[in-house]
């Protein structure tokens, strides 16, 4: 298993030389941040970030993310040339040795959360979902603002983008990711690359929007969509955990088995009825089964990427909630120790 560390380029306050030492790591995950959703990235930003990488003895195998442009997840008729794009992109990123793309399908918002510091019991605090914050936010009376969510978005464009969307149920999200998907993975084939898409986060439908990645049911119906290799999962197991009914050591064991796990995101959620909490790595944190997760893995064999998920602040620690140095270096830490003592003992 490769570690990895999520690293928002030069602007991020987290810089490559802390980064690098955290034991173990062996690649950043980034990407091209300042151009447009849906063109082209330039090959001197993405050569420039393989360098600064290099430099520092990092990789840079794991690119997160090109991002879906919403007309390909409407099935809008200008959706071709943004696939084109995206096509491109592969390209150049497979040129410049990347192996892995995490990607999403989810219409509109991201990962959603309703509070981003949400002070725990140890005075560390985390991103949180809770059922009756979500209640009460309205997108499109012009005061949502989410995180993880793109605020660039009007009020009005907003507005037309939930019109378009009416007639996008979860069949056609499915069918439109097949588009995509027949017209990316033979590039994918050809340059070495793994597509691994993201589940939904959380798994359910978001403000009445659909949402398709988020059981075992429709992974399976994902996966046989475009039947290679090259088409595979992110497997978060905060996202996939945050439904109770999903079995994670079971669908983790299924899905390693058949090579389609091309990346790990591992991070802990205490489980709350009808949301969660995000909560340190370590398994007596939360409601997650992470010592039996990493212990599939390694008794499979995986080789692919893993990196340390959403941290809580700590320490004082100040910067992207989520992303901080401190508690993700912690979760990486822990990971990579049961992972070791998975090892060990299958010896």
């Amino acid at each position: 298993m490769k570690m990895t560390f999520r690293w928002y380029g030069e602007k991020d306050s987290i810089s490559l030389d802390k980064i690098r030492q955290i034991p173990n790591m062996y690649s950043v995950v980034t990407a091209v941040y300042d151009v447009p959703v849906g063109e082209v990235w330039p090959e001197e930003n993405i050569a420039r970030l393989k360098s600064l990488c290099l430099e520092k003895g990092l990789k840079m195998e794991v690119i997160e993310s090109v991002p879906v442009h919403e007309d390909i997840k409407i099935g809008l008729p200008t959706r071709d040339k943004y696939i084109e794009a995206y096509k491109e992109n592969i390209r150049r990123l497979g040129k410049a040795g990347v192996k892995c793309i995490c990607y999403n399908f989810m219409p509109v918002f991201d990962w959603t959360r309703t509070q981003l510091d949400k002070v725990a019991f140890d005075g560390s605090n985390s991103l949180v979902y809770y059922p009756e914050q979500i209640k009460k936010m309205n997108p499109l009376d012009g005061s949502l603002s989410l995180p993880g969510w793109d605020s660039s978005y009007k009020k009005e464009d907003l507005k037309k983008l939930f019109e378009q969307y009416a007639s996008v149920d979860e069949d056609k999200l499915f069918e439109n990711l097949k588009y995509f998907l027949e017209a990316v993975i033979p590039v994918c084939e050809e340059y070495g690359v793994n597509m691994a898409i993201h589940p939904d986060d959380p798994p359910w439908p978001i403000f009445g929007l659909p949402r398709i990645i988020t059981c075992e049911k429709n992974i399976d119906r994902f996966l046989k969509l475009v039947d290679s290799p090259n088409n595979g999962l992110t497997f978060c197991v905060g996202s996939l955990g945050a439904d109770p009914n999903n079995d994670l050591v079971k669908m983790v064991e299924k899905y390693v088995k058949m090579g389609r796990i091309h990346f790990m995101h591992i991070r802990n959620i205490k489980l709350i009825e009808g949301g969660f909490e995000e909560t340190a790595h370590d398994q007596n944190y939360g409601s997650m089964d992470i010592i039996g997760i990493i212990k599939v893995l390694a008794e499979n064999g995986y080789e692919g990427y893993c990196r340390p998920d959403h941290g809580r602040m700590i320490w004082g620690e100040t910067g992207k909630p989520g992303y901080g140095l401190y508690d993700r270096a912690l979760g990486a830490a822990y990971i990579n120790g049961v992972w070791e003592t998975a090892n060990r003992l299958l010896k």
